[in-house]
């Protein structure tokens, strides 16, 4: 496998194998970096996200929500879907759960409920 200039600890790029020396002793998994290609990726934003499956995959629907407050009026269109395995998901799981305690231990607590996050008095008002 080829080396990436991507930090060690990359949730992402980070994989336990069961090649080399560290095989013997499970308790200490090998890290090896894969090389990635991403000149063909599409990056898209999504504010909404809905998570189905099976008993064998996981499937994963991101979309645009227009009106991110209060029940949507209309449909939410569905433009990106992912479907993986269990284990894979699980390993995205703790990818992700990494990538945020690192982002809280740097800007703070994440607050996911709206109604939290909006500050007295900017209630009920709209921006323009």
């Amino acid at each position: 496998m080829a080396q990436s200039d991507k930090p060690e600890d990359t949730p992402s790029t980070a994989l336990e194998t069961g090649n080399g020396p560290a095989a013997q002793n499970p308790a200490q998994p090998q890290r090896v970096q894969v090389e990635i290609d991403d000149s063909k990726v599409m990056a898209l934003y999504a504010n909404f996200c809905r998570v189905t499956g099976t008993p064998e995959e996981l499937i994963i629907d991101f979309g645009l929500n227009p009106q991110p407050f209060g029940v949507p009026t209309h449909p939410i269109p569905v433009t990106q879907r992912i479907i993986t395995n269990f284990y894979t998901a699980k390993r995205m799981l703790h990818a992700l759960g990494l990538t945020i305690q690192r982002h809280e231990a740097a800007f703070g607590v994440l607050e996911t409920d709206v109604q939290k996050r909006m500050r007295p008095g900017l209630q009920g008002q709209v921006r323009s």
